[in-house]
């Protein structure tokens, strides 16, 4: 019991271990609701080119994330990184003293008071960054429950009962969840705008599930700029940017970076070591 609880507590450690912002400048973003959050902005390097928000995991904050809004931004993306507090670091530790890891999170991924929240969030931080820059381009890039987030934004059925705004040209989904308790079988199905899954082959679900059930959304998009790219090696962490492993976060960027660049044929990049890419 002692063994096993060190154990978790140096996993808790892991995930609530924040990031440090660099150069990014803390605001407060005003809700529709009239609730206030606090949201890092990273600005734009040189000319503006789109405005990118990053919707971080169950339990996180808007400390995270940070190699990721930081690569954005040199590419000229105005990158906001909003506090989704309805369900981020202290939501997780209340529920954490009444249960374990997994039903902690388990509990907080499928709350649809918590993903109206975020909705809320994300409109505030791209309503707050769309009058900052000139260019039109925009994108919502999501991690764990930030991916489904993200998945629900661009279409996908759920049963969180969240209706989709489309308000993005692009979304980017770091860990996707397949079918199970948030999304039924082929809820991916009536997506049509462009889509970048990426995953791990360590990256594994909640419950224990396999990471290739994370390529499921892929396999049931339609055709139409949809790329999945699988990192060798790769855990869930990674993604998240509290890995310690420059080499995943590297092709991250890079795989971002090129999805964002992508023209109107949507071509894949040239193939890199330790990626899987595919495209449809």
């Amino acid at each position: 019991m002692r063994v096993r609880s060190i154990l978790l507590a140096a996993m808790l450690g892991f995930i609530l271990m924040p990031c440090q912002a660099g150069a990014a400048k803390l605001i407060r973003l005003e809700r529709a609701d009239g609730e206030v959050r606090n949201a890092l902005v990273y600005p734009a390097t040189g000319a503006c080119q789109g405005v990118a928000v990053i919707s971080h995991g169950a339990g996180g904050s808007e400390q995270g994330y940070a190699y990721l809004a930081q690569g954005l931004a040199e590419q000229g993306w105005l990158t906001v990184v909003p506090d989704h507090h309805d369900s981020g670091t202290d939501v997780l530790r209340r529920h954490l003293r009444a249960g374990n890891l997994q039903s902690a999170l388990t509990s907080m991924v499928t709350d649809s008071a918590a993903y109206r929240a975020r909705q809320l969030d994300i409109n505030a931080a791209r309503l707050w960054a769309q009058p900052r820059c000139n260019a039109k381009a925009s994108v919502l890039i999501g991690h764990s429950m930030g991916a489904a987030t993200t998945m629900m934004e661009a279409g996908a059925e759920n049963l969180m009962q969240i209706r989709a705004q489309k308000s993005f040209d692009r979304y980017i989904a770091l860990s996707p969840q397949g079918p199970g308790i948030i999304f039924p079988d082929q809820a991916w199905s009536a997506i049509r705008q462009p889509v970048l899954l990426l995953t791990g082959t360590r990256d594994t679900e909640l419950g224990g599930l396999s990471w290739e059930s994370r390529t499921t959304p892929f396999s049931q998009m339609p055709p139409g700029c949809k790329w999945l790219g699988v990192i060798d090696g790769a855990t869930h962490q990674h993604f998240a940017g509290h890995g310690a492993s420059r080499s995943s976060e590297k092709l991250i960027m890079q795989t971002v970076r090129a999805f964002l660049q992508a023209d109107t044929t949507c071509s894949l990049p040239p193939a890199s070591p330790g990626l899987r890419l595919q495209s449809k």
